[in-house]
């Protein structure tokens, strides 16, 4: 981390002219800023009185992972505060290859952080008072990994009541009934019985693992994937499941809800989503991890109160035809559009014949029509932007997606000028690498750092889910530049970024509105609140 942050309000919109306003801000080095509220209450003024503003609840704030925001974001004028998400960690060749669990803010804006306390385990969950990062309180998880490539999430949530749920080991949640208050209370709730669980604690401790984000319904009903390695008393095997608002729960397993025997489990670190209407639970599942193979697998829709099928879909590359690389390196987690529409990432299944783009997958909300695909969806959960936000778009969707559009040089076949998109879902343009009709283009912008390490090329984004502000017409976007960047919809360009840190490799992350407006966004293990 350096010890100072770099802000930039660009008066004519354009990082590319040399006639700029320029806003250094020096700041304190990290430990100064921890004793001004990044993790600690130590000379910390009193904290500002809760208010009452729009929640965070969870990965991609809401249930369908729109990523939109219910306030005005403030500038980005400032670092307020930052606090480390991951107290051990662990680099390869320079890159960190850990997906950090999103952060959620409550309606009273109390911060709750998941953070990572060991090198290859360890979990807890920290609060922070939202205006000045004082911390609220903090309590420990016995949350195990699944056996991984990439450092898999360590997802939280909360519900609509305020009800905050974080993973446990043996597939149980552990939660507290009013996030603000504390976790003095924290109860357990587990999908196949506390009874069960208490006569074999052990057992289940060693075979049962949760593997995806959890997701919370308008009812408070919570959804997660959980993975299996071996007998239990329980039955257990590989699958999704439900704990009600009442603490009762069930489960199906990823194979019979996919009617595939070659399926293994619900993919690594894929929020389920939730239809419009709450009655329908959208999640994929693939097959094993196997040496020499690309795994493949399913998109679901399950009834969101019996866990039945509703339809399975076959997740195939628009292009060849054969089944896409469902990878558990990734984040890929379905979106729900108001329409009812469904979107999911994959990578490509001659890969890396679309420069390791992938495709985004588009279909109706009964899975039963493909849609026109996205021409990128690695590791990007696509994000829902208002049309009414984009005042020079002249289509008829009422809403168009923003996604990464990265074209990895080095990597692939790219040429390394990596980008972010906003694409109309129902109008169609010629892919630029295959030929076949892709979503239209309506704007894309070029990360602003050229990459050392590929020449020509441009630095990586680094989301997995963006932060999308109607209020302002903007979008925030983080990179590996170090940079987190105002997107402005009404011009095509950065009007406002902020260095975060020198930079870093890294696995993708999630950006966060605060309900106050503040900005969160995760870089180099640590994340920070930037505001006015």
């Amino acid at each position: 981390m350096p010890d100072f942050a770099h802000i930039e309000v660009l008066a004519d919109s354009s990082l590319a002219t040399t006639s700029r306003r320029r806003v250094l801000l020096v700041l304190a080095s990290a430990a100064t800023l921890a004793a001004c509220g990044g993790g600690s209450d130590k000379g910390n003024p009193t904290p500002t009185p809760h208010l009452n503003g729009p929640a965070w609840w969870g990965y991609g704030r809401d249930a369908q992972h729109t990523g939109q925001g219910a306030i005005a974001t403030q500038p980005l004028s400032r670092i307020q505060w930052t606090t480390s998400v991951d107290l051990q960690p662990q680099y390869s060749k320079g890159d960190l290859l850990i997906h950090y669990g999103s952060p959620v803010v409550s309606a009273s804006n109390s911060v709750i952080v998941p953070v990572k306390t060991g090198a290859t385990n360890g979990f807890r969950i920290d609060a922070h008072a939202g205006a000045v990062g004082t911390l609220l309180w903090t309590t420990v998880s016995d949350y195990l990994l699944p056996s991984h490539d990439w450092t898999p999430s360590f997802g939280v949530t909360l519900t609509k009541k305020n009800r905050l749920y974080m993973p446990g080991s043996g597939g149980k949640l552990l939660w507290c009934d009013d996030a603000d208050a504390g976790a003095a209370t924290m109860q357990q709730a587990i999908f196949y019985g506390s009874g069960t669980y208490d006569a074999a604690k052990a057992t289940f401790d060693n075979t049962v693992f949760i593997n995806t984000p959890l997701t919370a319904d308008a009812d408070g009903n919570i959804f997660f994937g959980f993975t299996v390695t071996g007998a239990n008393p329980a039955g257990l095997v590989s699958g999704l499941a439900r704990i009600a608002a009442d603490g009762s729960g069930s489960w199906v397993s990823a194979r019979a809800a996919s009617n595939d025997a070659s399926v293994s489990k619900v993919v690594m670190n894929c929020a389920p989503a939730c239809s419009g209407d709450f009655q329908t639970v959208y999640v994929a599942v693939n097959t094993a991890v196997v040496a020499g193979t690309r795994q493949s697998g399913y998109l679901l829709a399950l009834d969101s109160t019996t866990l039945t099928t509703k339809a399975a879909v076959r997740l195939t590359d628009p292009v060849t035809g054969m089944p896409s690389w469902v990878d558990d390196d990734g984040t890929s987690s379905p979106t729900v559009a108001p329409n009812g529409e469904v979107f999911y990432g994959v990578l490509e299944a001659n890969l890396p014949d679309h420069n390791s783009r992938g495709w985004l997958l588009h279909f109706d909300a009964t899975l039963l029509q493909t849609r026109l695909p996205g021409s990128f969806g690695w590791d990007d959960t696509a994000s829902i932007v208002p049309a009414a936000m984009v005042a020079s778009y002249r289509g008829s969707s009422s809403y168009l997606l923003m996604t990464k559009y990265n074209n990895y040089g080095g990597k692939g076949s790219g040429d390394g000028l990596n980008r972010v998109a906003l694409l109309d879902p129902s109008q169609s343009q010629n892919d630029f690498l295959s030929g076949i009709p892709v979503m239209k283009e309506v704007m894309t912008i070029l990360s602003q750092t050229p990459d050392p390490q590929y020449a020509g090329g441009f630095k990586e984004w680094c989301i997995n889910t963006a932060a999308i502000d109607p209020f302002t017409q903007s979008i925030l976007v983080n990179n590996e530049d170090g940079y987190l960047y105002r997107w402005d919809m009404g011009t095509n360009q950065f009007t406002e970024r902020i260095q975060l840190t020198s930079g870093v490799g890294e696995a993708y992350t999630p950006t966060v509105i605060g309900a106050d407006g503040a900005v969160f966004a995760i870089n180099n293990a640590a994340l920070f609140s930037i505001g006015r």
